[in-house]
């Protein structure tokens, strides 16, 4: 045997228990029980271990309070980006466009000057009107609770606003606007007859729920209108003011700029297309356009339309006009045209009587040219009004054979008489003396011609007006070379006729006509116009001359004027009847009748010039005709300037010779 022990077996003690099972074991045992060393656990009851493995067990919430949580913050995000994109980064933007919902703006039409004459009377000046206006959004069925609130508005408003009911309609029912323009510049009265209706409609849609006041959508805007207090006088002068408000004709267009003065805006906020008070607004107010003062007289104004319209009526006549001017310093006194046109309704007015006529007709003189003829030949001393001018029955010149108005006898005439019995030989004889040549003659005429302002722009700047038409003499034909010197040929407005006589007026000194004096602004300060241009044409020996023969055309028995007298007064003048160019044919038809002059005949104030057009009853010549035109305003003109006779005998110079 060994010496060593035997090895001890191992007796397997109890089993240690789990603790995770020490709460159910001790469950399991009753109170002071205690197992003995070595014996085994006790087994679960079946029942409970059967009801252990059915129970449901619920998941974790946290997975779900996280995703809630995830899907919050990611909103409340959005949000505050959305918020800062608002707020800081397009603030500016979306307030523009806020304000530009909520803000409308329009125009503040400045007050038109007025036109007045040379004492401050109106002539043109500018009343309150309206500008009918719409929100057709207000016109729906959804604002009304009516379909056809349009056609029930068009039916009452057309008649009063004098527009067409389908076109109101169609304005009504204008999509994606809140506004319209249904007239434009009506008068107070009739605004307040579209407001009387609206009230009407509104008091009764309060008490009957069946009515629905389709007014209510129409608004109105204050403006101004356009007024010619004196109806047609001076309409050609003054022309008129389209519906944009913007001078259409006349000094209305001529100058409109100083009159139309500046607009003003004005930016509000609305709602309903309403002003809300409360919110502000923004206003630049508008400049009144200055007043424009004409150096036209109302009353000669008046005379002369009054004088010249009735002849026109007497002789058929397609037109007429007569100009007065100051001899001294070129200012229009007067410019009357027939027919006119009423500028406070132009609906009646014809196409061919708008306009000023006597600046943008252009036809032949006649015989009223010969006072600048007569002007070379005293001018070059190539005769004086004592020269002996022997006038055959026929003279042949060139390709024709040229004759005076009436068939006489040879006539023994000195140059005064060639200009009193206006005799068209004794002028191409007369003139034929300004050169060696034909050719020469006819430079030297042509150079007077232009001094006197024929074929250039009178000065005025007048909308339309005519240059005339006055050919350069290498350019004259064969014809043209004779019949110039005696108004054929050459081509006029009635405003250069009645300058020609004022230069020799003026002692020969060219005044460049005038129309307007000056304007006044705003702020009450006048600013006279520029002065016009003077330039000698004549000497003042050779006007002074010129007057004295041209009282012969008036006082003596042998002269065409003597319809033109006046007594107690001096009267230079000279008749004209020329072959009339009928502007529809380019051929001629007819005469120009005239007759131009002024008084007193040794002072000279006034010039008058009358011309009538295609006179188609009694007489066309222009002594008959336009010579008691001449008189009447004429006469009308000195007493209303209070112009006294000088009471100097007249210088009665010859018109025939004793052979």
């Amino acid at each position: 045997m060994s010496d060593r022990e035997p090895p001890r077996r191992r007796v397997p003690g109890p089993a240690r228990p789990d603790p995770r099972r020490r709460q159910s074991r001790g469950a399991r045992q009753s109170p002071g029980a205690r197992q003995s060393p070595g014996a085994r656990p006790a087994r679960r009851p079946v029942q409970a271990r059967g009801a252990a493995r059915g129970a449901i067990r619920l998941g974790s919430p946290r997975p779900r309070l996280r995703m809630v949580g995830l899907a919050l913050t990611l909103v409340l995000i959005t949000f505050v980006v959305r918020l800062l994109q608002v707020q800081a980064v397009d603030a500016s933007a979306y307030a523009a466009k806020a304000d530009q919902n909520r803000y409308v703006g329009r125009t503040l039409a400045a007050v038109r000057g007025e036109i007045v004459d040379r004492n401050g009377v109106e002539l043109a000046t500018s009343e309150d009107a309206y500008d009918i206006t719409a929100d057709p959004t207000l016109f729906t069925s959804d604002s009304t609770g009516v379909p056809d609130a349009p056609e029930q508005a068009a039916a009452l408003l057309a008649p009063i606003i004098g527009q067409d009911t389908d076109a109101v309609t169609k304005k009504l029912r204008t999509p994606h606007t809140r506004y319209v323009l249904l007239a434009h510049r009506q008068t107070p009265q009739v605004w307040n007859q579209i407001k009387d209706l609206k009230n009407t409609l509104a008091t009764k849609a309060r008490t009957d729920k069946g009515t629905v006041n389709v007014l209510a959508g129409v608004l109105a805007e204050p403006t101004t209108k356009r007024v010619y207090p004196n109806g047609d006088l001076g309409a050609g002068i003054l022309g008129w003011v389209n519906a944009e408000g913007k001078g259409g004709g006349g000094v209305e267009q001529q100058l409109n700029e100083e009159l139309a003065g500046k607009d003003g805006k004005i930016r509000y906020a609305q709602s309903g297309g309403r002003l809300v008070p409360t919110a502000g607004s923004a206003e630049t107010p508008a400049v009144a356009g200055s007043e424009v003062e004409l150096t036209i007289d109302r009353d000669i104004q008046w005379a002369a339309q009054n004088a010249i319209t009735e002849q026109v009526k007497q002789s058929k006549a397609d037109r007429g006009y007569v100009v007065v001017q100051d001899t001294r310093t070129g200012q229009i006194l007067a410019m009357a045209n027939s027919p006119g046109f009423d500028p406070n309704d132009l609906s009646r007015a014809s196409a061919s009587s708008l306009g000023n006529a006597a600046l943008q007709d252009a036809y032949e003189p006649g015989s009223t040219a010969k006072v600048m003829s007569m002007a070379a030949v005293l001018q070059e001393n190539v005769a004086t009004p004592m020269t002996h001018v022997v006038v055959p029955n026929r003279l042949h010149r060139g390709d024709r054979l040229f004759q005076d108005d009436v068939d006489h006898a040879t006539w023994d005439l000195t140059l005064n008489g060639v200009l009193a019995k206006s005799s068209n030989i004794g002028t191409i004889l007369a003139t034929g003396q300004l050169g060696k040549t034909q050719q020469d003659a006819n430079r030297v005429l042509y150079s007077y011609l232009r001094k006197f302002g024929i074929g250039s722009p009178t000065g005025l700047g007048f909308p339309g007006e005519t240059n005339g038409i006055l050919a350069p003499p290498d350019k004259w034909s064969t014809s043209q070379q004779y019949t110039i010197p005696f108004g054929q040929g050459v081509s006029i407005n009635a405003v250069q006729a009645a300058s020609v006589y004022s230069t020799i007026a003026n002692g020969g000194v060219r005044v460049e006509p005038t129309l307007v004096r000056g304007t006044k602004g705003p702020d009450g300060r006048f600013t006279p116009a520029p002065k016009p241009e003077e330039n000698r044409v004549v000497s003042d020996r050779t006007a002074k001359t010129l007057a004295q023969m041209l009282e012969s055309v008036v006082d003596d028995q042998e002269g065409t004027g003597t319809k033109a007298r006046i007594p107690g007064y001096r009267v230079a003048g000279k008749t004209g009847t020329a072959n009339r160019v009928d502007p529809a044919t380019g051929k001629y038809r007819g005469y120009t009748s005239s007759f131009a002059g002024f008084a007193p005949a040794d002072n000279p104030r006034v010039t008058v010039y009358c011309a009538i057009q295609n006179a188609t009853k009694g007489s066309y010549y222009g002594g008959q005709i336009c010579g008691p035109i001449f008189k009447q305003v004429m006469e009308f003109a000195l007493k209303t300037l209070q112009v006294p006779p000088t009471g100097a005998p007249a210088a009665n110079l010859p018109v025939t010779f004793t052979p």
